[in-house]
Parts: structure tokens; sequence; C-alpha cells
């Protein structure tokens, strides 16, 4: 399997807890998942001892810092944080909420990958997703 491959089967094992979120509460704090070297999935969550309602942009750092510090001791073969955000449809003129997962494999595949979507009586409707390069911030340290 190659880094393309083994990412997109990060996201399609940690995509369905976002959804699941939406449809019970209608939004979802930022969380994250890695793939082991032994080819495991792991999701991980993150939270700020401080409040109960963490900023969004605080729980990414901290997922991002700890998914860095995996990478670094090389216990991770890719990683990505999914999160909530408002995007810019392509060809069109308007915004949409969107389910976004930026992902990165230690082969230097990076990817940022957007599910928009309108919510509708605790149902989702997706529009067309649609991905991005991504940063490469995980493994390029």
């Amino acid at each position: 399997m190659d880094a393309k491959d083994e990412s997109e089967r990060l996201i399609n094992d940690l995509l369905p807890l976002a959804e699941k979120k939406l449809r019970e509460y209608g939004e979802f704090y930022p969380y994250a998942g890695y793939i082991k070297a032994d080819g495991k999935i792991v999701e991980l969550g993150g939270d700020d001892p401080d409040t109960d309602r963490p900023k969004s942009k605080d729980l990414i750092y901290v997922l991002r810092t700890s998914l860095q510090e995996l990478a670094r001791t090389q216990q991770i073969r890719a990683g990505a944080v999914v999160f909530n955000v408002a995007v810019n449809v392509p060809n069109s003129n308007r915004k949409s909420d969107a389910i976004e997962i930026c992902v990165e494999h230690a082969d230097g595949y990076s990817a940022e990958v957007f599910y928009p979507y309108q919510l509708a009586d605790k149902e989702i409707v997706y529009g067309d997703a649609f991905a991005q390069q991504g940063k490469c911030d995980i493994f390029d340290q």
C-alpha cells in the first residue's frame, strides 16, 4: 500500500466519527488519528484542562503537537487532524460548512481534504469533496 492509499485508509476510518457527532450535536470538537508502525489505526482526542469549552484552534494545536511527537519518535506512519471549517466551495460563489481532514504520511504525502455539507434534520447532505496539497507539518520537523 502506497502513502496515498494508506492516507485514504486513515481518512475513511476517521470520517464516521465527525458524521456521528454532527448528527447527534450539530458540531464536533477537533480530533485526530494515526497509523502505528504495525498498521493499526488509533483515534486521538485532545482537551484543555482550563475550560469545558476549549477553542478549536487550541485543540488542533494540542493534537498536531502530539502527532509531531509521535512522528519524531518514529511511532507512526501517518497522522491526521479532523475539524469543522467554513470553506469557499470551488467553482461557486458560496461558502459551506465542511469537515476538513489534514492528513500526512511519513513517505511525504500530504493533503487537506474537504467534505462540504449541510445539516438538515440531523442528516448530512454532502456537496462535492475536494482536496489540495497539505502543509507537511507533522513529519517535516
